[in-house]
This record gives C-alpha cells, sequence and structure tokens, in this order.
C-alpha cells in the first residue's frame, strides 16, 4: 500500500518538516531538516484537481467536461489550490468575468446564490 507524505500536521494543521531521509539500498541515513515543497500541503483531492488542471492545459470546458463539475466548481477547486499553495487570491473579477458571470446567471447555468459568490 502506497503512503504519501503528510505535508500538515493532522494535530494542528501546521507544516511538517522531514527530518530523515533513508536509503533502503545501502541504508544510508541523511538527518537534518528539510523543507517539503509547496505541493505537499495539498489534500489529495487538491492534487487530483491540479493534476486534471495541468493535463487540460488550464481549459476549463474541459476540466468541467472531464470532471462532471460546473464552471463555478472548477473556479472554487482553483482558488482552493491557490490558497493552499500560499499565493493570495485578491484577484478582482473584471468586468468581462461580471458580464460572463450575469450570462450564465441569466440562462440559467448557474444559481442566484453561486452568482453572488462568483462576484
Amino acid at each position: 500500500m502506497r503512503k504519501d507524505v503528510l505535508g500538515q500536521c493532522p494535530v494542528c494543521s501546521n507544516e511538517l518538516k522531514v527530518t530523515e531521509l533513508t536509503c533502503f539500498r545501502c541504508k544510508t541515513k541523511i538527518s537534518g531538516e528539510f523543507n517539503l515543497d509547496k505541493f505537499s500541503r495539498l489534500d489529495k483531492e487538491k492534487i487530483y484537481f491540479a493534476e486534471i488542471f495541468i493535463k487540460n492545459r488550464g481549459n476549463i470546458k474541459e476540466i468541467e467536461k472531464e470532471l462532471g463539475i460546473s464552471y463555478p466548481t472548477v473556479r472554487k477547486l482553483l482558488d482552493e489550490v491557490i490558497i493552499a499553495l500560499g499565493y493570495s487570491n485578491k484577484v478582482e473579477n473584471s468586468e468581462s468575468e461580471k458580464n460572463e458571470i450575469l450570462e450564465k446567471l441569466s440562462k440559467g447555468e448557474i444559481s442566484s446564490e453561486e452568482a453572488l459568490k462568483m462576484l
């Protein structure tokens, strides 16, 4: 059974550090304090989404189709990944994005609650 490295403490959610590396062939051990990469902070769902996002070159229509989820859900998951990687997500919706959201609302593709969250 595959066991992945945890990036966050399961008790307090603080970032974990690796303190020992071992070669299973020659049994060499290296001790110290090693940082994990940013992607270690992602849970399995976010890693899977990031893989699908990269595979589809960020094409939201393809991501929607492959995962069977709506545009707002794709955006929500992308925002969660951005935040989990330690980046700020303070991007204001441009005028064209606002118009796109309102158009989706008028077509019934999203609910009013989803539109409010997106705006």
